[in-house]
């Protein structure tokens, strides 16, 4: 009994409920739109066909084309996939540092507690948007200056919340026994503080990414983001905006696309009431 006491049992992955199931449905169907059409269509998402500027929907462009010809269904795909990869780098290059960096000071306290204490609140005194556009700025149109300012500013939320569990979860008497028994630090984390972390920082991820997301689109949208003819959903509003009323139904697809995208998201990070 004692032995079994002491040993800490990692927590079953929460069932998902009606709406993370919706979320994770939207999200696939997403995704899997994004990965076959390259696969099944040949549709180069930069080309340009000036003879078929604003095409409606036909069988050969599911989608239309937009006001330099290019395929819809292409350029959706691609940008589905650029907003959605960018996302999971942002999301991972953030968590990794954030929960680390948030185990150590929550678990160690003290001076190390209060420079990395210190160094985040100096982050959050910049604003998130603004810390994004000055790098942005800095090498205008570049993939990387979007990927490091939004990883920036993610990774607070990671070691806030993780420093603030890990210091409650520091005192348990399950963690305290297994270092008296002689355990280290790697088994301690992986037995007693990660099961009750990870909840809480893939709920977090799941957000972030939908942040991430948005903020990408954001900055595409006042022409400060990612450089045409990238396909990216902020920059493709923007392009059609001037022909809503010739096209409608082309300037529709983009802002649906990321109302589903990041619909999806957040429905899968929710929990359901019980």
């Amino acid at each position: 009994m004692t032995t079994l006491a002491l040993r800490s049992r990692a927590l079953p992955l929460p069932s998902l409920g009606p709406r993370q199931r919706l979320g994770a449905a939207l999200l696939a169907l997403l995704l899997a739109f994004a990965w076959l059409v390259p696969w099944l269509l040949d549709a180069d998402p930069a080309r340009q066909q000036l003879t078929r500027i604003l095409q409606l929907p036909t069988l050969a462009e599911p989608l239309g084309t937009d006001h330099l010809g290019r395929s819809l269904l292409a350029r959706l795909a691609a940008a589905i996939r650029l907003s959605f990869g960018m996302a999971l780098l942002s999301v991972a290059t953030a968590a990794v540092p954030g929960v680390l960096l948030g185990v150590i000071a929550g678990w160690r306290g003290g001076w190390l507690d209060r420079v990395l204490g210190s160094l985040a609140d100096a982050c959050l005194a910049l604003p998130g948007l603004l810390l994004v556009l000055l790098l942005v700025a800095i090498a205008p149109g570049n993939f990387w200056a979007l990927y490091v300012g939004i990883s920036l500013v993610l990774w607070i939320e990671y070691f806030r919340l993780v420093r603030a569990r890990t210091r409650a979860l520091a005192a348990s008497p399950q963690l305290e026994a297994s270092r008296l028994l002689g355990f280290g630090p790697l088994y301690l984390f992986r037995r007693h503080l990660w099961p009750e972390l990870a909840p809480q920082v893939l709920t977090l991820a799941v957000f972030g990414a939908a942040s991430a997301i948005l903020a990408m689109a954001a900055l595409g949208f006042v022409s400060v983001g990612l450089r045409p003819p990238t396909a990216e959903l902020g920059l493709m509003m923007i392009e059609l905006l001037p022909y809503y009323h010739e096209a409608p139904w082309a300037m529709a697809q983009p802002i649906l696309v990321l109302f589903v995208l990041v619909m999806s998201l957040n429905l899968l990070a929710g929990r359901d009431p019980r």
